[in-house]
């Protein structure tokens, strides 16, 4: 019998029963029923409790835990990742200021030995000039050393044809002192 049936028949139906028991009575309570079933609701309560819902719990924190951690890591990483571009950047301008200083130093030695040779070879020049010079003084004074006896031999040559006769050799010694004084003298 459907429970509106009941509803209506109790309500017509005098009743000497208290309200509750009426109540009870329609909707089929039964109160052993009823503790035993809280009493299987009690156990499975606690069953899952222990081996179910603890290590849920449990597997939930681990999992947060584990969470906080990545979480914590990839805050770390980053710190690291930013302090490690800060330390390359300051790697790249003391590379860059070195690299700088070196290049000015190749300069100044560059430029300081392009003078020292510039000094050697001026030196050098200044030294073949000089040898140059000084053969060339060598070489005109043998030359005119060669000049005057020849001028000296073909001046006693011309006299003794001019003179038409021998001349001694006393003779031809003054007469190339006297040409190569006269030559000295010019």
């Amino acid at each position: 019998m459907p429970i509106f049936a009941a509803a209506a028949e109790a309500a017509h139906a005098p009743s000497t029963d208290s309200p509750l028991t009426v109540v009870t009575r329609q909707f089929g309570w039964d109160p052993r029923l009823f503790f035993s079933q809280m009493i299987l609701i009690i156990l499975v309560a606690l069953v899952l409790a222990r081996y179910a819902y603890k290590p849920l719990l449990a597997m939930l924190d681990l999992r947060k835990r584990q969470i906080a951690e990545g979480l914590e890591n990839a805050e770390k990483t980053r710190k690291e990742l930013a302090n490690a571009q800060i330390k390359a950047q300051e790697i790249l301008t003391q590379a860059s200021i070195q690299s700088n200083k070196a290049i000015e130093e190749a300069r100044a030695s560059a430029a300081k030995i392009l003078e020292q040779e510039s000094q050697k070879a001026i030196a050098t020049a200044g030294d073949i000039i000089a040898k140059a010079k000084q053969s060339n003084e060598a070489e005109l004074a043998r030359m005119k050393s060669e000049l005057r006896k020849e001028i000296g031999r073909l001046v006693v040559a011309t006299s003794s044809k001019v003179a038409g006769k021998l001349l001694t050799a006393e003779d031809q010694s003054r007469l190339a002192e006297e040409t190569n004084r006269q030559m000295s003298s010019n």
